[in-house]
């Protein structure tokens, strides 16, 4: 199969060839992996029993997902990415900030896959064949792992479908086999090596919980779902049709593996740590299927997400080629594994990543879910691609390529958020207006999304007043015929 040789330019129609049971695939198979799988384990480690993490995991994805999904329609109508897309609320230049956030966004999540599967990968070996755990095999075991990760994402869209394809099977089939393997050990209760709830009480911990491992989940896509529905052409496929593939595709994909990491936390009694316990319940039997989930499934998770950076880097810089952008990218990527792995607690580390970039990522995604509303779905695709074609002009120019309006409100909100968060390490001082639950997330989009309304709210409405005028001189003129 050949590499794809698509950037963040406009697909063409003809070659839109993708459709909602692709998207389904590709949500659903690239997510069935540790990476995801882990973050099952956080509301657990938090000091919150069974029934609590549960509820916590499901009504945070449930909660992002109907806020996340409808972003897959904006790069339906654009033919584009989403960090690009954004340039029609931004400006053509202050896209970037979509292009950041999703470049951080992916960063992230491509080393931590890399790192927990290549942690249980490595105890695995160790149990099998008695491979030490030492700094040779963890880099020998990360750099084969990066390099099958940047093999996919270097060929593109067509090779990952595809994977993600048969790891919708094969990862359902080894996660359906890790429920037997790890049943007469579960346990509902706390974990009792937790030392009680993480922040003092109940309902400030299941809040944090509902964040950290629900929400982000959905939160994690807002700058990737374009990666696919660019490939599906609207002449062919409904916007109803693609939003229930990609709701389908978010719970299935978030739901199925972060749950089996709850349950196997329990059973494993995983109080501080997950990989290490994880392997140790592990019956004999299922240690070859663990292998394959730490291997393959961080492969397929890992390559999605390093594709979605190469294209956000190839956005930003775009004299560079998709594929040299996603090398430079999986550099990047490999170095943050080992800084993980030598430097970092991985609760900390996971908890506090995903509370920052999703304090700075919603209300950029409010504000482009709000330009959608406004625009009816309608773009000028060829006006989108100005910066990347090294040009000026065009609708979306606004003032030198930005829209300092939506900049502001995403920067307002972005603040606010962070003054708002409670990490491990860091408690924001608006904590306080809260009651100490984090409602980073809520105040950032609210925010961003209030102050952008009420700054457009002249401009939109003496646009609308021009429409309107337009289509009684277009009836006027007509009549007269």
């Amino acid at each position: 199969m050949p590499i794809e040789q698509r950037g963040v330019d406009t697909i063409p129609d003809e070659e839109r060839t993708s459709g909602p049971r692709d998207l389904v695939s590709i949500l659903l198979g690239s997510n069935l992996c540790l990476g995801v799988i882990i973050f099952g384990w956080l509301p657990p480690s938090f000091g919150l029993g069974w029934w609590a993490s549960v509820s916590a995991i499901v009504a945070g994805t449930v909660i992002g997902t109907v806020f996340t999904a409808p972003l897959a329609l904006v790069s339906l109508r654009t033919a584009t990415n989403l960090s690009t897309s954004s340039g029609a609320q931004f400006g053509v230049r202050g896209r970037l900030v979509g292009s950041i956030v999703g470049l951080l966004l992916a960063l992230g999540y491509t080393a931590l896959t890399v790192w927990i599967g290549g942690d249980v990968m490595i105890s695995v070996l160790g149990r099998m064949a008695g491979l030490p755990a030492d700094g040779v095999s963890y880099a020998v075991v990360y750099a084969v792992l990066a390099a099958a990760t940047v093999a996919g994402a270097v060929y593109g869209y067509r090779v990952l479908l595809n994977m993600s394809k048969v790891l919708s099977i094969g990862m359902t089939a080894l996660l359906a086999l890790g429920i037997f393997a790890y049943a007469p050990h579960f346990t509902t209760s706390a974990l009792s090596g937790t030392g009680g709830y993480l922040l003092g009480s109940f309902w400030p911990t299941w809040f944090l919980a509902a964040v950290a491992a629900g929400l982000s989940g959905p939160i994690a896509f807002i700058t990737l779902l374009g990666d696919y529905t660019r490939y599906i052409s609207p002449a062919r496929n409904s916007n109803r049709r693609v939003i229930q593939a990609t709701w389908l595709g978010l719970i299935l994909g978030l739901l199925v593996p972060q749950l089996f990491g709850t349950f196997t936390a329990y059973a494993a009694k995983a109080a501080t740590d997950y990989a290490g316990p994880l392997v140790s319940a592990s019956p004999t039997w299922y240690l070859i299927p663990l292998l394959l989930s730490a291997s393959a499934g961080s492969v397929g998770n890992a390559g999605l997400m390093l594709y979605s950076m190469g294209l956000d880097l190839d956005a930003i810089l775009p004299r560079a080629s998709r594929a040299r952008a996603t090398y430079t990218v999986a550099v990047v990527a490999t170095a943050c594994v080992f800084v993980g792995h030598y430097a970092w607690n991985a609760q900390s580390a996971m908890t506090s990543f995903v509370l920052l970039l999703t304090a700075i990522g919603t209300p950029w995604a409010v504000i482009t879910l709000i330009g959608f509303t406004r625009c009816r779905g309608v773009y000028d695709a060829d006006a989108l691609q100005v910066f990347n074609r090294r040009s000026r002009g065009g609708i979306y120019w606004y003032r030198a390529g930005w829209n300092v309006r939506a900049t502001a409100s995403w920067a307002l909100g972005a603040g606010v958020g962070l003054l708002a968060v409670s990490l491990p390490s860091y408690q924001g001082p608006l904590l306080q207006l809260t009651g100490g639950v984090d409602c980073s997330f809520l105040l950032s989009g609210a925010v961003g999304g209030v102050v952008y309304l009420l700054l457009t709210f002249r401009t939109e409405h003496a646009r609308a007043a021009t429409d309107i005028d337009a289509s009684e001189a277009a009836l006027s003129v007509a009549a007269d015929r």
